[in-house]
């Protein structure tokens, strides 16, 4: 060998040697930057601003556009975010936050405590006809700037669910530069402090996200600090459910969520992808009795139609075992779940029938179906479109005519559920709606939502009114626990809905991602630690 190739061989087992030490001794991190994740959407919604517009799916892009003030870990458990710290004054009303000082939004503007009032203004600005954060929170009254990172959100009385509000995403702290500068636009042109920054939205076709280059800030809870490790998320519209499963097998998404629970058995037996069903808290799936309409306005009614429901074999038939049986109006992975309700109103249709029978209905002609005072025992039913509900309509409807009951459905666009909701017209209509605080059953049953809200068993009884009341000013955890299972108690003894379900998500993902985990509300993925294997 001659000196010159002696040279280079030296040269090039150095280089060897050099990238070795470097993949050796690399940040954790290193080997996992880079790539461009897709995640597969369920649902085109309306808009996406997050202080105008509502849907959960806006949330599952934009909750890695955007920090929150305090990020909730667990049931009534917070940790700090843009806030460092807070004290809430003894008498409920004030919530001071001492910010962090190293925090910039996306367009190089400063996050302070100038941003938090103009964000909250903007919430509650009449302009901005804010359809969910204005209601979260609450009795807002004003804000107070102390100092550049020290701010004072003043509320008209006590309201335990403020932290829960501030910690989700349609509570953004957003660039107030980019709020001035784009007005109704904004949804367009949107600008955080998150891990990923806005780059475009087409709607209902897609919206892309690109990693913020200098974020810095990450809570304590992920797994690293600096940049995320992903360089793009493209986030696709899928809203026919049974493409889904093929989208996510043909390699059109990485991630995608609501897998039909039919289609989750063949993902689950392949081993290139991984099934992440993942438990929704809130309310669950229930259909509501209208107990201002006759024969549902009779207490023996309805407490015959909970024991005529087979809600195992609903369940079963129709979401596979995905998803546990609802026992009352809150899922069980939620706060103050009252567990005593467990096994409430057992599938007995020797009950209901004699339930019935009480109540004065009995089958005269031998038709099937049970009359009284010459009038069938006939039930209008209106179901929408979406989350199996037709199916749960169809057995349900077999299951009641099994005691004499001839309940007949009307499937329906959502508008027009909401309208016959609101007037009355219905016996039965079904709902859920997801929430990691148990105020959201004064949105169902306190009785001043019952004329145009979602009071949609009509009820108006002074001892919900009176718990609902106080368990939303109440800010001790361990007594809102008490006063919650207290109001669960009283809904089922009066027999306001049939439980159905609690909700589960069923994701299916690509086996090349690592590091996907949901947040407490489980709708919304947090991404900053996902990346891709080769």
């Amino acid at each position: 060998m001659n000196k010159v190739a002696g040279e280079r061989l030296l040269k090039w087992l150095l280089l060897v040697f050099v990238v070795a030490a470097t993949m050796a001794f690399a940040p954790h991190g290193m080997a996992r930057q880079g790539g461009k994740l897709v995640y597969g959407l369920t649902l085109s919604p309306s808009g996406i601003d997050p202080h105008v517009n509502a849907s959960s799916e806006l949330g599952i892009p934009l909750t890695s556009v955007y920090d929150p003030l305090v990020w909730q870990v667990g049931e009534g458990q917070f940790a700090p975010g843009l806030a460092k710290s807070w004290e809430i004054s003894p008498d409920g009303l004030t919530y001071t936050f001492h910010l962090r000082d190293d925090v910039t939004f996306h367009d190089g503007t400063p996050f302070n405590a100038a941003a938090v009032k103009a964000n909250f203004e903007r919430i509650v600005a009449p302009e901005t006809r804010s359809q969910k954060a204005a209601v979260m929170i609450g009795p807002y009254a004003r804000t107070e700037v102390i100092d550049d990172h020290t701010v004072q959100v003043i509320l008209n009385e006590p309201f335990a669910p403020f932290l829960d509000a501030v910690s989700q995403v349609y509570v953004a702290m957003a660039s107030p530069a980019a709020l001035q500068k784009w007005g109704q636009d904004y949804q367009m042109h949107q600008v955080g402090t998150g891990p990923f920054q806005f780059k475009e939205y087409i709607p209902g076709d897609h919206l892309t996200l690109v990693a913020y280059p200098d974020y810095h800030w990450a809570p304590d809870f992920f797994q690293h600090q600096g940049r995320a490790y992903l360089d793009e998320i493209e986030f696709r519209f899928f809203t026919e459910p049974a493409i889904r499963p093929l989208a996510l097998e043909g390699g059109e998404a990485h991630v995608m969520g609501e897998i039909p629970p039919q289609y989750a058995p063949r993902l689950a037996q392949n081993p290139d992808f991984e099934l992440m069903p993942i438990a929704i808290p809130g309310q669950s799936l229930q259909m509501f009795m209208n107990t201002q309409r006759a024969p549902t306005d009779d207490l023996r009614v309805r407490q015959a139609l909970l024991y005529a429901t087979d809600r195992e074999t609903l369940v079963k038939t129709i979401f596979g075992g995905f998803s546990p049986v609802a026992w009352g109006p809150l899922s069980s992975n939620t706060l103050g779940f009252n567990e005593s309700l467990v096994g409430a109103y057992p599938f007995d249709p020797s009950r209901a029938a004699e339930l019935l029978t009480e109540a004065g209905w009995s089958d005269q002609d031998g038709d099937g179906i049970r009359e009284k005072d010459g009038q069938p025992l006939r039930l209008d039913g209106y179901l929408m479109t979406w989350g199996s509900l037709p199916e749960v309509g169809a057995l349900l409807q077999a299951q009641l005519r099994q005691v004499g009951v001839d309940l007949q459905n009307r499937t329906v666009a959502y508008p027009a559920a909401l309208d016959a909701a609101r007037q009355g017209q219905h016996h039965l209509i079904p709902f859920n709606l997801s929430s990691s605080d148990p105020d959201i059953l004064r949105t169902f049953f306190y009785s001043g939502n019952a004329p145009a809200g979602f009071n949609w068993s009509k009820v108006a009884d002074a001892e919900l009114d009176r718990l609902l009341t106080e368990g939303a000013r109440t800010l001790d955890n361990e007594q809102r626990v008490k006063i919650y299972g207290e109001v669960q108690q009283r809904i089922m003894d009066l027999a306001l809905i049939i439980p159905i379900r609690e909700y589960v998500n069923i994701n299916g993902v690509s086996g090349r991602v690592k590091g996907l985990r949901f947040d407490v509300r489980g709708w919304f993925p947090l991404l900053y630690d996902v990346y891709l294997e080769p």
